[in-house]
């Protein structure tokens, strides 16, 4: 079973990111693999370990997954094969914090993967799809099967594009490192190598699946969970899903874009939700007891006090859509209005001009503090 990650930095639960960042300085410190030689291994695997808390904790949209669903709710984000650095995203921040103790010697995948060349492979590109959703699904939360059209690595050539040797230009390190003179004096430019793209490896000959492209064109079916309470703009994230890069480049992302459908009851205003509900002319001056709609196909009772005017509100607690953030529903707001009939019968009209001969006639205005 996985550690929680807010105890894998030694931080609260309401911990700020300025908490979390220097938690982590103190503790790559602490694990980094070349200041543990003694017990590499398990350094090494801390330090991974600490970096995936790490990523989720700093990232506003993980850390909200994993508040609400725990490991469960950032798997997703992963991918299939879990954390991986391929997927950490804040590089700089370790940077600036392995300075202290590397200067300039090297570059961040040195001092990660103790020295190895970097092979540079191009990113695949990230996928927008939109998924609209109704009240029901917002209030209940929901799962939903998405069906696109994405790259993926070519299983001809495992995403390498052909039969490949060492690059002939850069050597196999992946970057060209050249010395100009100018009027400033020598300065030195490193590239990435323009033959292999930075991947250090040379097709010698192309696979026919592909081209050299290293990945296919294929239609999948991704399957992501929609947490109760979201809203139109909102975005989940699931890392890995995009486009393969190119010749066994990382994957990008899949960004799923929430809508909402329009209801046909209903009116959202953030957590709450609205619905104007009709009542007869008696109903409203002599009072009595409605039924209203709420979410889900559910009718509730409400009284109806005698005198209740058009525009007057009541409010059912609790019956809104949940917070993003946790805690109590939005409320449901119940809007009364007269339902004036547009047609009558002979009777009707009669008892109607009756009824009007001892009613009591009405003002010439209503004051506005009244209305």
């Amino acid at each position: 079973m996985k550690k929680d990650y807010y105890e894998i930095l030694g931080v609260s639960r309401d911990a700020s990111p300025e908490e979390i960042k220097a938690a982590y300085r103190r503790l790559a410190k602490k694990y980094h693999p070349d200041l543990n030689p003694e017990n590499r291994k398990e350094a090494e695997e801390k330090f991974k370990e600490i970096s995936e808390a790490y990523e989720v904790l700093m990232d506003p949209e993980k850390r909200k997954l994993y508040d609400m669903y725990g490991h469960e709710g950032v798997s997703q984000t992963f991918g299939e094969g879990g954390f991986t650095w391929d997927k950490f995203t804040h590089f700089q921040d370790l940077e600036d914090i392995l300075k202290e103790f590397f200067g300039d010697r090297g570059t961040i995948f040195d001092w990660i993967f103790g020295g190895e060349k970097r092979t540079e492979r191009e990113k695949g590109g990230n996928i927008k799809v939109r998924v609209p959703l109704t009240l029901e699904e917002i209030s209940e939360g929901a799962k939903k099967r998405i069906k696109f059209s994405r790259y993926e690595r070519c299983p001809e050539c495992g995403g390498k594009g052909g039969e490949t040797g060492v690059c002939s230009r850069c050597g196999g390190r992946g970057r060209i490192r050249e010395i100009r003179r100018s009027f400033f004096g020598y300065m030195e430019t490193v590239t990435t190598c323009p033959v292999c793209r930075g991947s250090g490896e040379e097709i010698r000959r192309i696979c026919n699946a592909c081209h050299g492209e290293g990945r296919i064109r294929k239609n999948v079916t991704v399957e992501v969970r929609i947490p109760p309470g979201v809203g139109e703009g909102n975005y989940i994230t699931l890392r890995g899903e995009g486009h393969a890069g190119r010749r066994g480049g990382p994957p990008g992302d899949l960004i799923v874009l929430i809508e909402e459908k329009p209801h046909p009851v209903f009116t959202r205003d953030g957590d709450d939700i609205k619905v104007v509900v009709p009542v007869s002319f008696t109903t409203a001056v002599l009072g009595g007891e409605i039924e209203v709609p709420v979410l889900n196909g559910r009718k509730e009772k409400i009284k109806i006090p005698p005198g209740t005017r058009p525009g007057s509100r009541f409010v059912l607690r609790g019956r809104g859509l949940p917070s993003l953030r946790g805690g109590v529903k939005g409320d449901e707001i119940v809007e009364i209005t007269i339902w004036t009939p547009r047609k009558l019968s002979r009777k009707a009209r009669e008892l109607l001009e009756r009824l009007e001969e001892v009613l009591e006639s009405p003002p010439s205005h209503i004051p506005p503090e009244n209305v």
